[in-house]
């Protein structure tokens, strides 16, 4: 079981992460959207595509863009579409 933790809660777990890159992507209904801002952040990857950002708040402490997904990966990502990757501090324990 993979667990995102930031500021010590649980923000995702799942037994079904994919890994690219050395990144746990969280598949979208795992992640505890209670803690999920969206954000108008949005950047490039050449072989994935479009990648946009949640911030990520807990207890009135946020970390801004600490979240990724890809909403239209581009053909090889296709298993990564929706699924959630952490950054900025945002611990992942496996």
């Amino acid at each position: 079981m993979a667990k995102a933790i930031w500021n010590g809660t649980v923000i995702a777990e799942s037994d079904n992460c994919e890994i690219v890159e050395g990144n746990y992507y969280f598949p979208p209904e795992t992640i505890k959207s209670e803690y999920f801002k969206t954000s108008d952040t949005h950047t490039s990857c050449f072989w994935k595509g479009q990648a946009s950002y949640y911030t990520v708040d807990v207890d009135g402490q946020q970390n801004k863009d600490a979240a990724w997904y890809y909403p239209e990966p581009k053909e090889k990502a296709q298993n990564i579409k929706g699924y959630v990757a952490f950054w900025r501090g945002v611990k992942v324990e496996s």
